[in-house]
């Protein structure tokens, strides 16, 4: 029997992408990844996740810290607040995924996307974010959604 190597990658790449928010995105990242473990791109996206998370907290905090609007400021500060719980919520992934937990994992990426996405909706009303707060968000979004699709495939549900 040949050697599935490039193919396999390119399989399981494109069945975890096409079930994500943004398939183009979720191909640079999985790709970069160089597996076609589940468990290991599922560790692998937690810890981008992670890092985005962290990322984007600091950047809140700053941006809370500096601005002058006092809606905009309000705002920040919100925004570092729910980044803090998306990076709880992260951690609480990886461990559930160490202990077999997939279900639970399934669930933590989702409460995560979910504070990266009510600060992102914070900014629909006017003063407009001037900052790069609202991309991070949603390349968190974008992370946790890939997140989503591997433990449901770790579940046997997709």
């Amino acid at each position: 029997m040949a050697p599935m190597h490039a193919a396999s990658q390119d399989d399981i790449v494109s069945t975890i992408c096409k079930k994500t928010r943004n398939p183009s995105f979720c191909f640079n990242v999985l790709k970069s990844a160089g597996t076609t473990d589940l468990k290991v791109l599922a560790t692998f996206t937690l810890n981008l996740a992670h890092d985005k998370v962290a990322q984007t907290h600091a950047l809140a905090l700053s941006l809370a810290s500096k601005a002058a609007d006092p809606k905009l400021k309000d705002r920040y500060a919100t925004c570092a607040e729910q980044y803090d719980d998306a990076a709880d919520d992260i951690e609480d992934g990886k461990n559930d995924l160490r202990e077999g937990d997939y279900n639970g994992v399934n669930i933590k990426a989702s409460a995560a996307m979910t504070e990266a996405g009510d600060c992102l909706d914070s900014f629909t009303q006017p003063p407009k974010d001037p900052s790069a707060l609202s991309g991070n968000g949603k390349t968190v979004e974008d992370i946790c959604s890939i997140i989503l699709v591997i433990a449901n495939l770790l579940l046997g549900r997709a």
